[in-house]
């Protein structure tokens, strides 16, 4: 998670490498699902998610 006062916004990106001082922080993956910005920020989700099952189409 990284986040801007400026631009009063949260991003969230896959975690590539270690994060070091001033790179945002690291979150887990229930954190990050649950994670909203405060009121009046935006939240963008630049993760890719990998599913073990393909949701089912209904007819």
């Amino acid at each position: 998670m990284s986040f801007s006062y400026e631009d009063r916004a949260v991003w969230l990106e896959d975690l590539l490498a270690p994060v070091g001082p001033g790179d945002g922080y690291s979150l887990c993956a229930d954190h990050a699902n649950r994670m909203t910005p405060p009121l009046g920020w935006t939240l963008t989700d630049h993760r890719s998610t990998t599913r073990l099952f393909a949701p089912l189409e209904v007819a």
